[in-house]
């Protein structure tokens, strides 16, 4: 799997791959189990410090999603942290309330959110589209 980040993005570099490995996992891309690059890896790849991945996986490992096995590397867990049906509702109603203020505020309607978020879950399930050349 290829990560990016973005060093002028709001989103700090850490956060920034937490994010994307945690859409990959939700999208299906990473699978229980697989491995991932190590820390010294990613951070040549990304061209960041070590210590910006360590964060990042270090995080992301004391929120469940991912464990290290000490001499194999790091893995998707297993058994990814799930809340409750009634706290995944009711963070899904906040965010959709905020998304669409969000779109309403820049003026656009329902069938817009609409697209958007199936191109969402496009990206989730396959990965980023390749942008085109000129």
């Amino acid at each position: 799997m290829q990560l990016f980040v973005n060093p002028s993005d709001e989103l700090p570099l850490y956060r920034q791959i937490m994010r994307q490995i945690t859409e990959a996992i939700a999208g299906g891309r990473l699978k229980s189990g697989e491995k991932l690059a190590s820390h010294r890896e990613l951070s040549e790849q990304l061209v960041i410090a070590p210590l910006t991945v360590k964060k990042a996986y270090d995080e992301l490992e004391a929120l469940g999603f991912i464990e290290t096995q000490r001499g194999r590397g790091t893995f998707v867990s297993d058994t990814p942290p799930r809340a409750s049906r009634r706290e995944q509702a009711e963070k899904m109603q906040q965010t959709a309330r905020r998304l669409l203020s969000q779109a309403y505020l820049a003026g656009l309607g329902f069938p817009d959110v609409v697209k958007v978020l199936k191109e969402a879950d496009h990206e989730l399930a396959h990965g980023p589209r390749k942008k085109e050349s000129a």
